[in-house]
């Protein structure tokens, strides 16, 4: 009966002060997802996953010696990068990519939005707290792209994946509060009112199949590294617009999507331990993260200004457009349409900024291939 009892009370008796601040940081993204609806799908679970973590002696860890169902997901999704991957599938089946068919001019503004990452990137390397590794993986937050986060932060800085992965999801539910106050500083109304021309053309069938099987192998013969990003993520795309997997594609956009992102979730938590989470490095990391949302958005709208010295008048884009450059998508193309719709209630540039988000997404997940191929490089020289 004693040993019973001493088996009770070991997680009252092992309660720690950094135990119980992470339980309210849990609480609070618990609180954000229900009150707020700030990406609940992903911080519900993470912040659930991280109150099981730090409960002293928790089973979910480890029960008799044998590893606890937290740890068998950990080594079965993130070490193995299988979760992120599936997550890819996923969204792949979500994206329609006919607005940048129409409009793959837009690939230079799903490029020039990805600037914050390599900005954030050399700023977190310079501080001298962190190695390239792990600054490539705090840089990759500002690719506003979850999945592509949490995959280079799994292979380059396990050790920081739960701040990492909670900044990329906090700020990219964070958009429509984050972005236009970076676009008004560097517009002027006039830019702001800038209409754009849309004319929609009739995209065939057969370049809907061909485009995500071009891009797979385009970028897979240029950077092997990106097959498992990209290849996942057309892979989706296919599925979506072959045309005889409807089933399937409304699977991955649903089931699959919604059973990685709960399993994912919960996962990430159980890394957000008091000893790796209760860190000066951790508010750095959360403060970097924002920087590069920031630059992303600023890169993205310098560039449409930077093209429109050249463009003749009457051909101008709109620069908020390139602040949707970036990949939260469709929050991004939505924010920019706002923005436009409030300052003139006629003006109609949804379709553009859509075709800029959809590229950002693409843009993403290469610059995230990008890192990963490139950083053991220049490791090794």
């Amino acid at each position: 009966m004693n040993e019973i009892i001493r088996e009770i009370g070991n997680g009252i008796f092992g309660l720690t002060a950094g135990n119980a601040i992470m339980f309210v940081i849990g609480g609070v993204l618990i609180f954000l997802a229900i009150r707020y609806e700030y990406e609940p799908m992903l911080l519900l679970p993470i912040g659930f996953g991280a109150i099981l973590v730090n409960i002293p002696f928790s089973s979910a860890l480890e029960f008799d010696g044998e590893p606890g169902f937290l740890k068998i997901l950990y080594g079965a999704g993130i070490a193995t990068e299988l979760f992120p991957v599936l997550i890819f599938i996923a969204v792949g089946a979500m994206i329609d990519f006919k607005p940048l068919l129409q409009n793959p001019f837009m690939l230079f503004f799903g490029a020039a939005a990805q600037f914050g990452i390599f900005f954030t990137m050399m700023f977190a390397l310079s501080t001298g707290y962190f190695d390239l590794k792990e600054a490539a993986s705090i840089g990759i937050i500002g690719a506003a792209d979850g999945p592509t986060s949490i995959f280079v932060a799994s292979k380059f800085a396990q050790g920081y994946l739960g701040p990492i992965s909670v900044a990329a999801y906090s700020y990219m539910s964070l958009v429509p509060l984050i972005q236009p106050p970076v676009i008004r500083l560097l517009t002027t109304k006039k830019e702001r009112l800038i209409r754009m021309k849309y004319t929609e053309t009739r995209i065939p069938k057969s370049i809907e199949i061909l485009f995500p099987i071009v891009i797979t192998l385009a970028a897979g013969l240029l950077a092997p590294m990106s097959v498992a990003l990209i290849g996942a993520l057309m892979f989706g795309n296919l599925v979506r617009v072959c045309g005889v997997l409807e089933r399937l594609s409304l699977s991955a956009q649903n089931e699959l999507a919604n059973l990685v992102t709960l399993l994912l979730g919960i996962t990430i938590g159980s890394t957000m331990t008091a000893e790796a989470f209760l860190d000066w490095r951790t508010i750095m990391i959360l403060g970097m993260g924002l920087v590069a949302f920031v630059f992303d958005t600023a890169g993205g709208v310098l560039f449409a200004k930077l093209i429109n010295i050249f463009l003749p008048a009457g051909k101008k884009v709109n620069p908020m457009i390139g602040a949707a450059g970036i990949s939260a998508f469709p929050m991004s193309g939505r924010v920019v349409q706002r923005m436009a719709a409030k300052e003139d209630a006629g003006n109609f540039i949804l379709m553009q900024a859509m075709s800029a988000n959809v590229a950002g997404q693409l843009g993403s997940v290469v610059a995230g291939s990008l890192v990963l191929a490139l950083v053991p490089v220049i490791m090794m020289g």
